[in-house]
């Protein structure tokens, strides 16, 4: 089988592991986000390995929250342009951004993300590891 027509099952795997892996409780009534750190650019995908995200800037847009984002492979792997829609929830004075849609730009690959980002006067914020 040639590695074309398995990209984007590769590519789809790929970014439900990236998009900050592993399950992570939906707790936000609970939880205390002055403690989550600011999201920097770029920043290793939690699944590890050396894949790295950047350009990730998440925008409130009406009741959503979105984004373009970069993911580059290690070792000369590829860099692959991908965008998130999350839910743009009103909480503690700013918006969690919860319940993500990624697809990659080319159409060839779809998921959603445990991952959540909380905006707060301008700034981003994740939550621990």
């Amino acid at each position: 089988m040639r590695l074309t027509h398995i990209m984007p099952i590769l590519l789809g795997l790929l970014a439900t592991l990236i998009l900050l892996g592993g399950p992570q409780a939906q707790n936000a009534p609970d939880e205390d986000f002055s403690r989550w750190p600011e999201l920097v650019n770029p920043f290793e995908s939690t699944s590890g390995g050396g894949v790295m995200i950047d350009r990730y800037a998440p925008v409130v847009v009406g009741n959503t929250c979105r984004t373009d984002f970069t993911v580059t492979l290690p070792n000369g792997g590829g860099t692959f342009l991908n965008e998130v829609t999350f839910d743009a929830i009103p909480m503690r004075g700013g918006i969690l951004c919860s319940n993500g849609r990624w697809r990659a730009k080319d159409g060839s690959a779809e998921g959603t993300t445990p991952f959540r980002v909380f905006l707060k006067d301008g700034m981003a914020y994740r939550p621990p590891s």
